[in-house]
């Protein structure tokens, strides 16, 4: 079953354009595989929320646990955002994958800002971070990510980004992301240079997904928005009810058929 959801996962990325939308908990995961989505992948953002933390707060054992509850909660291939790797050096990034691997994942992305630090890393310390990773998702046959985080942390540096990128493809990652890319004549120069599969962030000043997709990008994730989407709505929804004492929040609630459908 876990070579089957990583093949799919694999073949996914070979042509058209598909979305990976990011679920945070069993509960999201399941609903959004009922909305017919193909994969799924974490977010270390809306995890760390389930938590009650702030993004870069989760360890490692917990992120592989829970990658163990949604990959058996759901049929559909589920991609791990893994930060920078849980490990300060390449050894120990390779073995927070291969425990992923073991938690049934069918991808990880590894990024390279260091929260330690406050930094990106060094490109030549990023590559060698993402072909240690490289190596075990080839033996589990899983998709790797390699993230440049320039845009991220307020450095709008394209070229540096796209260096940076191609440097991770030839380090042996499958699919390149720069999260934040908002003009699509950035992103299809990205596609144009990097020469494999990209992901683009959804944002909602970006461009859509048909544009995204006429610009050849491959996959199109959502990152922790929904998490803050939901959360919003939870919000709101308690807003009204302290202030006005109504309940209409409930005309916008889970219907009882994808209720059914997703929780039994």
């Amino acid at each position: 079953m876990i070579e089957d959801a990583r093949g799919a996962f694999r073949r996914l990325h070979e042509a058209g354009t598909f979305v990976l939308p990011n679920p945070w908990d069993v509960p999201s995961a399941r609903l959004l595989e009922c909305l017919g989505f193909s994969a799924l992948a974490t977010t270390s953002s809306g995890f760390a929320a389930s938590l009650g933390r702030a993004d870069q707060r989760t360890t490692r054992d917990e992120l592989v646990a829970h990658v163990a509850t949604l990959t058996a909660a759901v049929q559909v291939p589920v991609s791990v955002d893994a930060e920078r790797g849980y490990a300060e050096d390449p050894a120990g990034v390779a073995d927070t994958v291969r425990m992923l691997a073991e938690a049934g994942a069918s991808g990880v992305s590894i990024e390279d800002y260091d929260p330690a630090t406050g930094r990106i890393d060094a490109v030549e310390v990023a590559a060698e971070r993402i072909a240690a990773a490289a190596g075990v998702c080839a033996r589990h046959g899983m998709v790797l990510t390699g993230r440049a985080e320039n845009h991220l942390y307020g450095i709008g540096d394209l070229r540096d980004t796209i260096d940076r990128l191609a440097a991770y493809r030839d380090a042996g990652a499958d699919c390149l992301y720069a999260p934040g890319l908002t003009d699509l004549a950035d992103i299809t120069n990205v596609v144009r240079e990097v020469g494999a599969a990209v992901n683009v962030l959804a944002l909602r000043h970006g461009p859509g997904v048909a544009q995204l997709a006429d610009a050849g990008v491959r996959r199109v994730s959502t990152g922790g928005s929904l998490a803050w989407a939901a959360y919003g709505a939870l919000v709101e929804a308690a807003t009204e009810l302290r202030d006005s004492g109504t309940s209409s929040y409930l005309d916008r609630g889970l219907s009882r058929t994808l209720r059914d459908s997703a929780f039994h």
